[in-house]
């Protein structure tokens, strides 16, 4: 019987309702909606009203509803006035406007008021071209982020256990959905817990749909465990990239696509940095913005589609040249082969030294992951340690669950490395009170955070304050290890490329070529380098994306001379 209920409930297909007064829009609405996606359940209603009352039928019923696809000139409703209704019972549903020329500005009143997704001028064919493509790219967000019945991966531990924190971030990192249960809290969870049979499992343990089980399982046990690629399936490529942010998918997606055999290797999960922001709002094409999620999936279906090829976890441990070939080494000690080397590993967050900082990370301290915690700090008050986008945009969401929010900045303003529409939205937020001046003397708790020793450095006063949770955005230093004595770099351990190789009319010691450098490459001739990892990078996501694919440009002169 149970089995049953389930595979009934597996039977269900989320809804696209299409609501247009005129019956024969409507029906042509109907008929190139039902064409083209079977996987979901059409409907159609004639008016805002029928409208409603057919989404709380299916409320009650527990249906999902995916889209919304409405005219915006109706009698007694118009699509907006419905829409603004419907979010009350599906606020995760995709929001799109039918809509006339004249209709513009109600439209454009309706991405800010309601949060509209999109809107189609009348008429749409062909549905192909002006249609389908639009419904696809919002159908495949909703189902990347909306909560669906839960059939998948369960997660037990404890709250304050950096191990269980470590494990939920890598899921969350990697888009794979989850259930957390909480030991301490989940009745469930005990009853799941002595179903083991061990008295001290390893926590975090985890179950998956099969039956079976994981016990503190590693990031590669894990990954292996829910189908992710960990190995190589092929021993050469003409272009491997170090590291899955914006700059190595950036590479990724334009080399795929020009033919080039391409492998990225990445030690955590895909769109590094910039993929754990909770919002990046200036990026291009995106008004509305999009989180570092939604786009690292974005560049991943792009780049996969093209053919490349992706691996992780997996760390490189060393790269090496062995001309005319370049050698790439995993942490396991296999090798991959390739003509050419771009490393694009970005930074690696930047410790903060103070007492009580190390013990406690992972059970109150994080480096970044707002993203991940947000929800578990409800009404606490929390801080954020940082002065740049990153941490602006970490404090921003926080707020969104957090009573209050604390920002401690080292600079005398927010101006000094933020953008300046973060800057706005924070002074406008009620719950976020910024701290200049101030930095962390002190962390202290048992077991867990519980509170900060703060010190104002230009008046050298402390003061300790309690804390539920401390989230750092404090920067980065350069991920160049793999190439650490290989190619050249400065002081702090950024990648020197082109230029700034060339000094007094020189090239490079070692260099053998009869050119200089490439924009992008290193002191060795086919290892190139971009993104926050170069030296002189400007810090931006578009402008990783756009070195990664200048490199493409580059990696293609390079093999001319192979």
């Amino acid at each position: 019987m149970v089995d049953e209920a389930l595979s009934r409930r597996r039977e269900v297909k989320p809804v696209i309702l299409a609501v247009d007064d005129e019956a024969g829009v409507l029906g042509a609405v109907e008929r190139d909606l039902r064409r083209h996606y079977r996987d979901y359940r059409v409907l159609g209603a004639g008016s805002g009203a029928e409208a409603l009352e057919a989404l709380r039928r299916l409320k009650q019923r527990g249906v999902p509803v995916v889209l919304f696809l409405v005219d915006q000139r109706m009698p007694q409703m118009t699509g907006t006035e419905f829409l603004a209704q419907a979010m009350a019972l599906y606020p995760e549903a995709r929001k799109v406007l039918l809509t006339a020329y004249a209709d513009t500005e109600a439209a454009i009143t309706s991405i800010n008021r309601i949060g509209l997704d999109y809107y189609l001028m009348k008429p749409w064919d062909p549905p192909e071209q002006h249609l389908y493509p639009v419904l696809d790219d919002l159908l495949e967000d909703w189902a990347a982020s909306v909560q669906l019945p839960y059939e998948g991966i369960r997660v037990l531990g404890t709250l304050w256990s950096a191990p269980s924190h470590q494990v939920r971030d890598f899921l969350a990192r990697n888009r794979i959905p989850y259930r957390w249960l909480d030991l301490e809290r989940d009745a469930e969870a005990a009853r799941l817990l002595s179903t083991l049979g061990s008295e001290r499992p390893k926590l975090p343990v985890l179950w998956f749909p099969d039956g079976s089980s994981l016990e503190a399982p590693s990031p590669r046990a894990l990954a292996e465990k829910v189908g992710m690629k960990t190995q190589a399936s092929q021993p050469f490529y003409d272009l491997i990239i170090v590291g899955g942010g914006p700059a190595g998918l950036g590479a990724a997606v334009y080399a795929s696509s020009e033919g080039l055999r391409t492998l990225i290797v990445e030690k955590d999960a895909l769109g590094g940095q910039a993929g754990t922001s909770s919002r990046i709002e200036n990026y291009l094409g995106f008004p509305k913005g999009l989180s570092g999620t939604d786009l690292a999936r974005r560049a991943e279906a792009q780049a996969r589609r093209f053919g490349t090829e992706i691996l992780t976890p997996r760390e490189v441990c060393r790269v090496r040249a062995q001309d005319p070939y370049r050698i790439v080494e995993l942490e396991d000690g296999s090798e991959l082969t390739c003509h050419a080397v771009l490393i694009a590993t970005g930074a690696t967050a930047q410790r903060l030294a103070a007492p009580g900082v190390e013990e406690l990370t992972g059970v109150g301290v994080y480096y970044g992951a707002a993203v991940t915690e947000a929800a578990l700090y409800r009404r606490q008050e929390v801080f954020v340690v940082g002065g740049a986008n990153s941490a602006g945009q970490g404090a921003m969401f926080l707020a969104g669950y957090a009573r209050k929010v604390t920002m401690l900045v080292r600079a005398e303003s927010l101006e000094k490395g933020m953008s300046q529409y973060l800057v706005d939205q924070i002074r406008a937020q009620s719950n976020i009170e910024v701290r200049t001046r101030t930095v962390v003397g002190e962390v202290q708790g048992e077991g867990r955070l519980e509170a900060l020793t703060l010190r104002n450095l230009e008046t050298g006063h402390s003061e300790t304050l309690p804390a539920a949770a401390l989230f750092l955005f404090i920067g980065a230093v350069p991920h160049t290890r793999m190439v650490s004595g290989l190619v050249e770099m400065n002081s702090a351990g950024f990648i020197l490329t082109g230029t700034d190789l060339v000094r007094e009319g020189k090239r490079p010691g070692g260099w053998t070529l009869q050119r200089d450098p490439f924009l992008l490459e290193t002191s060795v001739p086919g290892i190139f380098a971009a993104g926050d990892v170069r030296q002189g990078a400007v810090r931006r996501v578009a402008s990783a994306v756009g070195e990664g694919a200048i490199t493409v440009g580059l990696v293609h002169q390079y093999l001319k001379t192979v």
